[in-house]
């Protein structure tokens, strides 16, 4: 039995089909871990979740799954280039986005922590999985909308054990679905998307900050496509572009060998998000 974790995929079903060859995939002995973002802005969103659906995969939520999840409700608007109205309008909406919803924030496998972007320095993974188990009973409630049409804004920055109600459930998503810089206190900066060679005033990338809890666990994300492939003793960085025209990349768990298949990406071109 082998156990993968593939990197942010966003639609783009083809380069999914692909690295199933590559790596030989059994479903019957084998297991599949997606970090997130499993839709939006590329080809075929619509095959992706239906997929994952049918064939029982393991998967984590990301930012563009929460989106399409508050844009089905009416809490969001659709962004230019959004490629969700497939699903929004398919016959099996409601499965699939039942599906979606009840996927896990954060998980662990294999003895990785599994995340979509990243923790803040006061979460050790045991503590992260404890705070993703808070969201994830939530959106799996009968008032999951309630959440839905109070999750998006940037307050607060900062984590405190006494956060309550919505803005600590907000922080706990923004951090495993949005995080890429903080500062060494761990207040999270949003706007910085680029190159972490090039942090904004104050910030550094969320696993270099001194002294994090999650420090010396292996830690396994996406979300971060300029980031590229990063293999580290505790810090395994696995979204490289596949939509921009990167490659889709894998990692086998039990042994950190990367498989990675090469993406004709949107319209061909590299940019970065």
């Amino acid at each position: 039995m082998s156990t993968y974790a593939i990197g942010d995929l966003q639609g783009c079903f083809d380069a999914l089909q692909q690295m199933l060859v590559r790596i030989a995939f059994d479903p019957a002995v084998d297991q599949i871990y997606l970090l997130g973002d499993l839709v939006n802005r590329g080809a075929d969103s619509l095959a992706v979740l239906r997929w994952a659906r049918e064939h029982d995969i393991k998967a984590i939520l990301g930012n563009h799954d929460l989106h399409l999840l508050a844009v089905s409700e009416g809490y969001a608007t659709p962004h230019v280039g959004d490629t969700l109205q497939g699903i929004l309008t398919a016959p099996d909406r409601v499965e699939l986005l039942n599906w979606l919803r009840h996927l896990p924030l954060a998980t662990s496998a294999a003895g990785f922590l599994l995340v979509h972007a990243g923790l803040l320095p006061q979460w050790s993974p045991d503590k992260a999985l404890a705070l993703a188990a808070e969201v994830e009973a939530v959106l799996r409630g009968p008032d999951y909308r309630d959440f839905l049409r109070e999750m998006y804004g940037n307050k607060p920055a900062s984590w405190h054990d006494e956060l309550k109600g919505v803005e600590r459930l907000r922080i706990i998503t923004n951090a495993m679905t949005r995080l890429r810089f903080c500062t060494p206190e761990g207040e999270m900066e949003f706007k910085t998307k680029g190159d972490p060679a090039h942090p904004p005033a104050g910030c550094l990338p969320w696993f270099q900050v001194p002294d994090r809890q999650s420090a010396g666990s292996p830690i396994v994300f996406g979300h971060w496509s300029a980031l590229g492939l990063r293999v580290e003793s505790d810090c395994i960085a696995l979204d490289t572009g596949c939509l921009w025209g990167g490659q889709l990349t894998a990692l086998r768990l039990e042994d950190r060998q990367v498989f990675q298949v090469e993406c004709a990406g949107q319209a061909g071109t590299k940019q970065w998000q």
